[in-house]
């Protein structure tokens, strides 16, 4: 399936009529990586998540990333954590990494009021309902089928190919696809997220070889967001007045598949152009990071309300 994530997406890109890859600011970019030393998100240790056992770390990796997708609002869901505020993915991964250090990575039967309370911010999160129901079911499908330990199910699996393939055939809920000019175009952006940390998380943990170089790229909103700021990604008129305006782009129209698609794209011709050295899933992660360097200029990033990422 992994292979048919980038064909699909080169067929939206060769396609697309709102976005275009700007071919020299995309070579500049790619230069400038060439000395870059890129690093992990969560080699960064949030919250003291290195110090758990690999166990309890696969095991929390797999309901949070099941349910971390789409924070925007406004105002924007936020929480307390250890005295200061967070939001968006940081303040999810301290929330139910706060509940499983607690008790266990197990919501099978979790209530619907005691889910809230584990997730209480300044406001109600968005899609509060999917996540419940999302995080619910996976723990269900750990328990029946996998004994009620995820790790112990997976740890034989080292490669990126079987592990993705095993999470999208288990877990239905990862599902991530769209359709453009009637073609199904897979982009599965948590699906790789989760295979992608768990395997980096492996071999900083457990000092094992693993293999993570076909993963292709975690196709969200804050990457396409830097890509345009780098003059990478290029909107047309319409589609940047649409997101400059913060107005909501619905989930699989045409705007929201080209901007996805050809983020992907990018990160597969960085990946070329530095001669395969570099794996897509470390650049995907280096760009990100991007996000944070206030020398890029950034404008809005794209806003569609989806369970997808």
């Amino acid at each position: 399936m992994l292979e048919e994530i980038i064909k699909s997406c080169n067929y939206v890109s060769e396609n697309s009529k709102y976005v275009k890859i700007n071919e020299n600011k995309l070579r500049e970019f790619a230069e400038s990586m060439e000395q870059v030393k890129t690093n992990h998100w969560l080699s960064f240790s949030p919250y003291n998540l290195l110090d758990l056992p690999i166990e309890t770390i696969v095991n929390f990796l797999l309901v949070y990333e099941s349910i971390d997708f789409s924070f925007w609002g406004n105002p924007k869901w936020t929480i307390q954590a250890d005295g200061k505020n967070e939001d968006g993915s940081i303040a999810l991964l301290y929330a139910i990494l706060r509940y499983v250090k607690e008790k266990n990575a197990d919501f099978s039967e979790i209530s619907k009021e005691e889910f809230a309370k584990i997730l209480k911010g300044n406001v109600e999160i968005p899609l509060f309902e999917e996540r419940y129901k999302i995080i619910r079911n996976v723990s269900k499908i750990v328990n029946e089928k996998m004994k009620g330990n995820f790790y112990e199910y997976i740890k034989d699996i080292t490669s990126d190919i079987e592990l993705f393939d095993l999470i999208i055939r288990d877990f239905p809920s990862f599902k991530d696809e769209r359709t453009y000019n009637g073609k199904t175009i897979y982009f599965y952006k948590l699906a790789q997220l989760l295979t992608s940390d768990i395997l980096h998380m492996r071999e900083l943990k457990e000092g094992i070889k693993v293999d993570y170089s076909h993963l292709v790229g975690c196709s969200d909103y804050k990457i396409p967001q830097v890509m345009r700021g780098l003059g990478i990604l290029e909107y047309n008129e319409e589609l940047a007045n649409i997101i400059d305006k913060k107005e909501e782009i619905k989930q699989n129209s045409i705007y929201e598949v080209e901007i996805r698609a050809n983020m992907l794209i990018v990160i597969d011709l960085i990946k070329r152009k530095l001669n395969d050295r570099v794996c897509a899933i470390d650049i995907n992660d280096y760009i990100w990071g991007q996000g944070k360097n206030k020398s890029i200029n950034l404008k809005p990033y794209h806003l569609t309300r989806t369970t997808n990422y």
